[in-house]
């Protein structure tokens, strides 16, 4: 462990700001500077967030109006159907010097809940104060090039994050879902130049601010900008998450995921990319036990395309397969099986009230695999108006509201 950790202490690096690391802010911030007693260094306080409600509908019309399906892994986020939902509620605080950035990113509403799901048990169980932690960090930028960061901070991995006004589609991919969403930790990264820069780090382990065991995990990213307006992200974690057994014993498990990430804006209208990912697990997962002994692995693709016909419309789509065949995720069918779904989403984007207001009308078809044997007609992924499960795939045609500030 000593020698891991002198390697990642020396590879730290300046924290990037990419768009799929939700440590950007959702909009310009409200900045007030402030004189330091003493010096003539001067800090900003900075606050900005955001608030979303939505309406979904689905064309099953499930009678227990849920988008979960059978195993209830279905969707992220936007989880009921036929009524109207809050999303979630942002607030973003920040104090910034030349050398050190503190940030305090709270968040409230079901969306949080789900989001920071593993912080819902605090030193004093259930009802702790720390479910509405989403970012809490202090970044303190030791040079030109490098810099630390320590705390609880958004996943590197992946295209997409929480923050609703950063994702061009409302509704989150299987990708998303499955992968990290934060980490408590240390990490940094070293920019070689604006276009290129290597980050590396030490988490406790996946989703939650407390460690389920001794072990600890290790993240990088490799960052490159091959022309302008291409980005590509190398992205990776390695580490235990498996329970200790019943004696308190260390469980020898391993869980890692690596994953590409790219952007292109290749005109000013038109915008591509692409996120594909694979990932393993041996032993459970903080509790949750694979299917099969031995290895167990998942993989996906996304890739999302916008163009921008006005300044104040576009249009966006994604298209997406999400493997799971091997069960090592919760992405089942009804029967416990492993399973696979392919996913079309399109997504409107019309922005109003001088920017700050952003309605995104969606629909989306996701459709899975359905179960092999005998008798399965009623044991499909989806409910129907009787409740019963004779749907594989399920359609859903909703309207979000963002307003950012």
């Amino acid at each position: 462990m000593k020698k891991t950790l002198l390697l990642v202490c020396c590879s730290f690096s300046v924290l990037l700001s990419k768009a799929q690391d939700s440590t950007s802010a959702t909009s310009k911030p409200q900045e007030v500077a402030t004189a330091e007693s003493g010096s003539e260094n001067k800090g900003k306080f900075s606050f900005s967030g955001y608030i979303d409600t939505y309406y979904i509908g689905n064309f099953n019309n499930p009678r227990s109006q849920s988008n979960l399906g059978a195993a209830g892994t279905a969707r992220v986020f936007d989880q009921r159907a036929g009524q109207f939902s809050l999303g979630l509620i942002q607030t973003k605080i920040g104090y910034s010097t030349d050398k050190v950035d503190a940030v305090a990113d709270l968040t409230f509403g079901p969306n949080a809940d789900l989001g920071n799901y593993g912080n819902v048990v605090g030193p004093l169980g259930q009802g702790t104060t720390a479910l509405a932690i989403k970012q809490a960090y202090i970044n303190w930028k030791t040079s030109d090039k490098f810099s630390l960061m320590i705390g609880q901070f958004g996943t590197h991995i992946g295209y997409e994050v929480i923050d609703a006004p950063v994702n061009y589609n409302y509704s989150l991919s299987n990708l998303f879902n499955n992968g990290p969403f934060y980490h408590t930790g240390i990490k940094g990264t070293y920019a070689f130049s604006s276009k290129a820069s290597l980050m590396l780090g030490i988490v406790n382990n996946v989703d939650s601010w407390r460690d389920n065991n001794k072990a600890k995990g290790i993240i990088g990213q490799f960052f490159f900008s091959p022309v302008s307006g291409w980005n590509v992200y190398l992205n990776g974690i390695v580490s235990n998450e498996a329970n200790k057994d019943s004696l308190g014993k260390a469980v020898k498990g391993n869980y890692s995921v690596f994953d590409l990430t790219t952007t292109y804006q290749i005109t000013e209208k038109f915008y591509l990319g692409l996120n594909a990912a694979i990932g393993s697990q041996k032993e459970d997962f903080q509790g949750f036990a694979p299917l099969k002994t031995g290895t167990s692995k998942w993989s996906g693709v996304a890739v999302y395309t916008n163009y921008a016909f006005t300044g104040k419309f576009g249009l966006g789509a994604r298209y997406e397969y999400f493997d799971n065949k091997d069960g090592a995720r919760g992405l089942r069918n009804n029967l416990g099986q492993g399973s696979s779904v392919s996913s079309i989403t399109i997504t409107g984007n019309i922005t109003a009230a001088d920017g700050n207001l952003i309605i995104k009308p969606e629909f989306r078809l996701d459709s899975y695999a359905k179960p092999g044997g005998t008798n399965t007609a009623e044991r499909q992924q989806f409910e129907d108006s009787d409740g019963n499960f004779t749907k594989s795939s399920q359609s859903t045609l909703g309207i979000a509201f963002i307003y950012k500030f």
